[in-house]
């Protein structure tokens, strides 16, 4: 019985310090970025049933796959992590929108799916989140240009007010909507939720 008992009290020890190569992040990647393989890294990890990292015998079905949520360096990777999708259709183009207070919804208050309208500013966002001077009405005119997007994901907000907004556009829309959010251009508006009254 003494025998029997040590033996597997080997086992359970051996089984607590079972280690497998699970995949970290290696750098910092942004919510909505395609993942690279130098994006991830394999590192040696104690199983815990409590947490379930990608092995990094699924490196190759990662890589490709967009960030669902802003990806921080050392942290493990999850699945949850990770967008389920393949990514955009054919008939989308993704487009990166910077936005600081008071020129867009609160980032909680945006999510995945949500309807958006991306409104041109006459003058760039200031940098204190107030229009710049020299635009009509100082931001925006009386009857301003708007294109219809969808929200793909949403940063998180810096240590400026600044969070990134991805918007899934029309491709004739793509090109214009990335030279305004460049020039710090554009305010967001979120549509009416369907279903809710407004």
């Amino acid at each position: 019985m003494t025998l029997l008992g040590a033996m597997i009290g080997a086992v359970v020890v051996a089984r607590a310090g079972d280690r497998v190569n699970v995949l970290a992040v290696a750098r910092d990647v942004p919510a909505g970025q395609t993942i690279t393989d130098a994006d991830v890294k394999s590192v040696s990890f104690a199983e815990d049933p409590g947490l379930s990292p990608v092995l990094s015998s699924q490196r190759a079905s990662v890589v490709g796959r967009r960030a669902a949520v802003d990806l921080r360096h050392g942290s493990l990777l999850t699945e949850s992590q990770l967008r389920r999708d393949g990514g955009l259709g054919a008939d989308q183009q993704l487009v990166g929108v910077e936005v600081k207070k008071g020129f867009a919804p609160g980032n909680s208050s945006l999510a995945k799916g949500d309807k958006v309208l991306a409104v041109i500013l006459d003058s760039p966002q200031g940098a204190d989140g107030s229009a710049a001077s020299g635009g009509k009405n100082g931001a925006v005119s009386d009857d301003p240009e708007q294109v219809e997007a969808t929200v793909d994901s949403v940063g998180r907000v810096d240590a400026t007010g600044t969070f990134l907004v991805n918007l899934n556009v029309d491709p004739a829309e793509g090109p214009r909507l990335s030279a305004m959010a460049a020039a710090k251009r554009l305010a967001l508006v979120r549509q009416p939720l369907a279903g809710k009254d407004h």
